[in-house]
């Protein structure tokens, strides 16, 4: 393939719950649909966004994201499974045994936090997109991610009064990564379930941007579809094209397109 900047996006906050998985397995989809070679790789023990997308079961994959950051770079093809239930989106799986990665890495490896982006390196060139779907915690997984990525969306749940909660602990988590990482470029805070009615959407809204200091221009409204098209391991474009949730994931894609393309990651100062 011809040599191309490959972006990759992070997707944290350490809140639980906040619209992570759904972000990063909708946006493979949509990025899919437009003809991109999309990567997802999933850092979160619960391996939601494998589930979703994935052939397999997580406890079937011999070679998963546990696997992968302790193991040598020969180990990164079987890591890779380009089958899945997603046209252009390839996977490497999540797992349980996640949560004693972080341990081993720490008595393993020299640089623990630089793991993720060594194994992801050959990859560069490869893909247009590669999202990461981190863990609700900035432990030493959201660290890989973070050092891996060249650019972070902030999922934050806008119709939850505690969905800010801690943001100015990741925004610090990120300055700190910043050292390792100086090219990484925060495309904004993402509002999931926003009801522009509601008065606490509003508030969050207005907290986030001065907390976080960029908002993407889509909300991400509220929709039992989100939960349809995870149990029937589909896209939202595939389950109903036409849902406003379906419509914004694909506004978002299409604008997260047009962002990344305008300037190389290189050339952007922190």
């Amino acid at each position: 393939m011809q040599d191309h900047h490959t972006a990759v996006i992070a997707v944290a906050n350490h809140k639980g719950g906040c619209g992570k998985t759904t972000t990063v397995v909708q946006l493979a989809a949509e990025f899919g649909r437009l003809g991109q070679t999309v990567l997802v790789v999933d850092l979160d023990p619960q391996a939601n966004a494998s589930l979703h997308i994935g052939l397999l079961h997580p406890s079937e994959v011999p070679v998963s994201t546990a696997e992968l950051l302790l193991a040598d770079l020969d180990q990164l093809p079987r890591a890779i499974h380009e089958q899945t239930h997603l046209p252009n989106v390839h996977l490497i799986y999540g797992s349980l045994h996640l949560g004693r990665t972080e341990d081993e890495l720490r008595e393993r490896t020299p640089r623990p936090a630089e793991e993720l982006r060594v194994k992801l390196e050959p990859l560069m060139g490869l893909y247009d997109v590669i999202l990461i779907d981190c863990p609700p915690s900035l432990k030493l997984l959201t660290s890989n991610a973070l050092t891996a990525a060249t650019s972070l969306i902030i999922p934050i749940e806008s119709g939850s009064q505690y969905g800010l909660y801690g943001v100015t602990d990741l925004m610090r988590h990120v300055a700190r990564l910043r050292r390792i990482n100086p090219a990484l470029r925060l495309l904004g805070a993402l509002l999931v379930r926003h009801d522009e009615r509601q008065t606490v959407c509003k508030l969050i809204e207005q907290a986030a941007a001065e907390q976080v200091g960029a908002l993407l221009p889509v909300r991400i409204p509220s929709s039992t579809r989100v939960n349809q098209a995870a149990m029937a391991q589909t896209s939202l474009y595939q389950l109903d094209r036409n849902a406003r949730v379906s419509r914004a994931f694909a506004e978002l894609a299409s604008h997260l397109q047009q962002q990344l393309s305008a300037r190389p990651p290189e050339e952007v100062s922190p």
